[in-house]
């Protein structure tokens, strides 16, 4: 009997419930596998007691639909970096890799399936390289995965935010103003551009291409005619002006090893204010809306594609490889191609391109 161990780590994203689930129901096709679920990622079998589930078709049973993930996720349980707490309450962290997989070989596991971003699948790398059999599977709304066209949630996301743009333009209409919508990406622009060129947005900035805030400014002012006119703009939560910095703060939580985005909408508001510009303008951060929610019928499509080679390659002991998506092909890439390099916007792509010719200003 072969045992399979699957979990999901990072930020939560539509889909992940699809991927499991196909997973799962591909190895029921076998007859001699088994699927166990590790809670909240790694910390599942880092915890004492463990919290490690069995999976089966029951268990799956129509969670395809669903938002969020049933095993749980988490963006603390790096074993290289994972976090303690000591007696007398103080919190530390410890590398605990070397028993992260020691203990899946001691209980048998035949493979572990990660389902994560580009830090997800960086562990994975790592892990792979101690001796861990891991199939990685990749999945960010933020799309920053070079390594395969799409990852699944993406799509979902720039829906979320696409639907915001639709709902705002109504509103800056009838109030004559400047409503900017931030969405999230971190460091690719993505969602920005995506949700820009589908919600018909005046402006989109994004980090691949810092701002000239004069630009901006000059680009609000030549929509308004006596007091009349109305501009929305969207901009990534990674966006910067030129000679700028982003708008992040470090975390206090601890464990938590990126930066804290967000407010950048605000700043943008302050930087316009700061030059002069008139109009009424207005903010709205989307936030986590753009992670909920039932995943689209793209991201449940791509998702269980995904999972159904996740399992394959498992199960043909093909590790150290993350499913990709590429020339609509499902294949697979080493996690060292994996994560080699970020998928930016390339501000001199068709897309980037296209967005310019229907009179989308990027600030520049």
């Amino acid at each position: 009997m072969k045992k399979i161990l699957v979990l999901t780590g990072g930020g939560d994203c539509p889909g992940l419930n699809a991927v499991i689930r196909a997973i799962v129901k591909r190895a029921d096709h076998e007859g001699d596998v088994e699927v166990y679920g590790s809670i909240e990622a790694y910390s599942g079998v880092l915890r004492a007691p463990q919290e490690i589930i069995r999976l089966t078709n029951k268990t799956v049973a129509g969670i395809h639909v669903k938002g969020g993930t049933i095993l749980g996720t988490t963006t603390k349980s790096d074993p290289f970096n994972f976090t303690i707490t000591k007696e007398n309450g103080e919190v530390e962290t410890i590398d605990r890799s070397d028993e992260m997989v020691h203990m899946i070989k001691e209980m048998g596991f035949n493979c572990v399936i990660s389902i994560g971003g580009d830090g997800s699948q960086r562990i994975s790398k790592a892990l792979f390289d101690k001796g861990m059999p891991v199939v990685g599977v990749p999945k960010t709304i933020d799309n920053d995965l070079s390594a395969t066209d799409y990852t699944f949630g993406f799509q979902t996301a720039v829906q979320e935010a696409t639907d915001a743009v639709d709902k705002l333009v109504s509103t800056a209409e009838s109030h004559h103003r400047v409503i900017i919508l931030e969405v999230m990406g971190r460091s690719a622009g993505w969602i920005a551009l995506h949700s820009a060129i589908a919600g018909g947005a005046e402006i989109c900035l994004i980090p691949e291409i810092p701002y000239d805030i004069e630009a901006v400014k000059e680009r609000i002012e030549s929509r308004y005619n006596n007091g009349r006119g109305f501009v929305n703009i969207v901009i990534a939560e990674g966006a910067k002006p030129k000679d700028g910095s982003i708008t992040a703060r470090k975390s206090d939580e601890a464990g938590y090893q990126n930066l804290r985005l967000g407010g950048v909408a605000y700043q943008l508001t302050q930087q316009l204010k700061n030059v002069g510009c008139k109009a009424d303008i207005r903010e709205m951060v989307l936030g986590h809306l753009q992670r909920g929610g039932s995943p689209n019928a793209f991201d449940r499509v791509l998702a269980t594609q995904y999972g159904v080679k996740a399992m394959e390659m498992a199960l043909a002991g093909d590790f150290g490889k993350m499913v990709t998506f590429k020339n609509n092909e499902i294949s697979s890439v080493s996690l060292e191609a994996a994560t080699e390099a970020y998928n930016n916007v390339d501000p001199l792509s068709y897309l980037v391109h296209a967005a310019k010719g229907i009179g989308i200003s990027f600030g520049d």
